[in-house]
């Protein structure tokens, strides 16, 4: 499978909520940098991430488009997340099922046919705006 077309399976399993075909994708340590905190290494990290997303959010992701680069080994996305906001996630406002509409980005780089990668950047303080109206 060419890296475009496994980070765009990673985005349609994403908005299945198929977390198993997620994960079957990731390198074994694979390095994932979210917007705000530590950086996880692995998929048991990860996969610890995922359980905490799929606790505290809904989201479903649209307006993707994907770019590539000459090497394949890079590959950026830039999407709308339209998320609802379920229980309230450590230091972030409490929650009650807000809705949400976010522009966001993410970089993800393939090693070995697996991503190996995922940095994801959105506007932290946006979100807190639309979660707190």
């Amino acid at each position: 499978m060419a890296s475009l077309e496994l980070v765009q399976q990673y985005y349609q399993y994403f908005n299945q909520k198929n977390w198993d075909g997620m994960l079957s994708l990731l390198h074994p340590e694979v390095r994932h940098e979210s917007n705000q905190g530590d950086v996880r290494i692995g998929i048991e990290n990860f996969t610890k991430f995922l359980e905490k997303m799929d606790e505290c959010y809904d989201e479903n992701l649209t307006d993707m488009v994907f770019f590539t680069e000459p090497s394949d080994q890079r590959i950026a996305v830039e999407f709308t997340v339209n998320g609802i906001y379920k229980k309230a996630d450590e230091d972030l406002p409490p929650a009650h099922n807000q809705t949400y509409v976010l522009p966001a980005a993410a970089f993800l780089g393939i090693t070995d046919g697996k991503i190996s990668r995922v940095t994801t950047y959105y506007n932290l303080p946006l979100w807190i705006e639309l979660v707190s109206k």
